[in-house]
């Protein structure tokens, strides 16, 4: 069982139009609602290669509510702590190449309260699971602290933990050695502190991050492919995409095939691209189901290419 937490949820409206005008009045060739935030994606991937998962998030509102209706539908089961405010609504616009454009929700405030009672949550339904995936942006109201103490916690429970989150959240957690962390390019290189142009770059910039706590790194190097960097060594691998329609989400479709594939070595490194690859054709955020998997798609390499640019596709 996979127990994902997500501090601030969304509900993910997508419209897919046959172009973007500014000013104009536009009319959708198609929309979804889903139920989003990184670690209710987590948890979607998850159920729909038939694991069992729990989604722990902060829910209120009529969003809020919808958003745990549509969890349901997912078969996933919502732990849903009731807040004050109102869950946040994301809009992504789709254009017929592929290019989306996004608009965030900062979402609602945690109270300190709301945020204790989040956490007494994690703990009482982290009991059996496998893994605890923590993932996503932390609310206002949430200290960049709070996810080094959920990952306290959580090993004091015995249990392993990965962390998908940036900037200081990450930095502060790092101390409390995640077993994995999941950040992208953009994400590892403002870990670091400077621009990242290689897969060589990249490879070292993870290794600084487990010199830094992280007991492994799983980063996502956008078209062109996954590192993988572990205590016993570092694997890349790559795969072949006909067409990308959307990305939303496809980060953390790789997140859980790695996890539910047992969180370590090629094996669940290839089930993470295999993932990531089968999301970024699906349409919204959408997760792949088994029958969307094509593991013959995915390369993998006898050495890492540390030369290849990170703006090119993988071999």
């Amino acid at each position: 069982m996979i127990l994902t937490v997500t501090p601030n949820p969304s509900l993910d409206r997508t419209y897919e139009l046959p172009g973007l005008s500014r000013g104009a009045v536009l009319r959708a060739a198609a929309d979804r609602v889903d139920p989003g935030g990184k670690g209710v994606n987590v948890s979607r991937a998850v159920a729909a290669a038939g694991h069992r998962t729990v989604a722990v998030a902060p829910l209120g509102g009529p969003e809020g509510a919808l958003l745990a209706q549509l969890l349901g539908e997912h078969g996933i089961e919502a732990a849903g702590v009731p807040i004050a405010g109102s869950t946040r609504v994301n809009v992504t616009l789709v254009e017929p190449d592929g290019t989306l454009t996004k608009v965030n929700a900062a979402g609602p405030e945690i109270t300190a309260a709301e945020a204790e009672r989040l956490l007494d949550t994690v703990r009482a339904r982290s009991a059996g699971a496998d893994w605890i995936a923590c993932c996503g942006s932390l609310p206002r109201g949430l200290p960049p602290q709070w996810y080094a103490e959920l990952v306290a916690g959580s090993h004091r429970a015995g249990v392993r933990i990965a962390l998908d989150t940036s900037g200081a959240a990450l930095v502060a957690a790092l101390r409390e050695r995640p077993d994995v962390i999941k950040p992208n390019t953009q994400e590892l290189a403002e870990a670091v502190g400077r621009p990242l142009a290689t897969v060589g770059d990249a490879l070292k910039a993870a290794q600084e991050l487990c010199g830094l706590g992280a007991r492994s790194v799983l980063a996502s190097l956008g078209a062109v492919g996954q590192l993988l960097v572990e205590e016993s060594g570092a694997c890349f691998a790559g795969a072949r995409v006909d067409a990308v329609r959307s990305d939303v989400g496809a980060g953390d479709a790789s997140l859980a095939g790695f996890l539910s594939a047992g969180g370590t070595g090629r094996a669940a490194l290839s089930a993470a691209v295999a993932h990531g690859a089968a999301a970024v054709q699906l349409p919204g955020s959408a997760m792949p189901t088994p029958a969307d998997l094509d593991p013959a798609s995915v390369i993998t390499t006898g050495t890492i290419p540390v030369d290849l640019p990170l703006t090119e596709q993988a071999p």
